[in-house]
């Protein structure tokens, strides 16, 4: 199944066939909407004149000019500086830890747990974008080691629209929006959300 990420034909390729901008994307995609996040890796890719983003390129280059990409305009993400560190971060971490195959990460892992334990140890991922990550990869990748729904918690959950791993096309994206603004909506008003344990 193709990816419907960023609702852009290209951008969503680029997501498609390069494991390491659909990685970039799910990192950008904080405090930022999530299309525009998610677009982020083939505005990056095209600044760099490249088809695909290449973690050793990103990996070495000169900070201060990666910054500036970012910057644009249009900025590839409301905070450019910050963005651009972490993913330059990011490719350091996958060219020195996967020799560069982004795919190693997921590639034969042994079961949920350990994918999970491995996303979440990535710059700039933490426990709820790594079971997120675990979530997309599940549904719509097809990595799916034993026990992957339960190591993505409740976005693993199927027939759920609660996360981008849940977008296949612009229906499913209002009702992740939707979903997300609620939970914001609970947050405000100090109520427990879906799901939390009480007391």
């Amino acid at each position: 199944m193709p990816l419907c990420l960023s609702q852009d034909a290209d951008a969503d390729a680029l997501l498609d066939r390069d494991p390491f901008a659909l990685l970039v994307g799910m990192l950008l995609d904080q405090q930022f909407p999530m299309e525009r996040a998610f677009a982020g890796p083939a505005l990056l890719a095209q600044r760099l004149g490249r088809t695909e983003l290449d973690p050793r390129e990103l990996a070495s280059y000169d900070p201060e000019a990666l910054v500036q990409i970012f910057r644009g305009p249009p900025a590839i993400h409301r905070y450019p500086g910050s963005m651009a560190a972490r993913v330059q971060a990011l490719a350091v971490a996958v060219v020195e830890q996967y020799d560069g195959d982004t795919g190693l990460i997921w590639r034969d892992v042994e079961d949920g747990r350990e994918l999970f334990r491995r996303l979440a140890a990535l710059p700039g991922f933490g426990t709820q974008k790594a079971q997120i990550f675990t979530a997309l990869l599940g549904k719509q990748r097809g990595v799916t080691p034993t026990g992957w729904r339960e190591a993505a918690g409740g976005y693993g959950e199927d027939g759920s629209f609660r996360s981008v791993a849940d977008v296949v096309d612009a229906p499913s994206l209002v009702r992740v929006r939707e979903y997300k603004q609620a939970r914001k909506a609970e947050a405000k008003a100090g109520k427990p959300t879906a799901g939390a344990p009480k007391g």
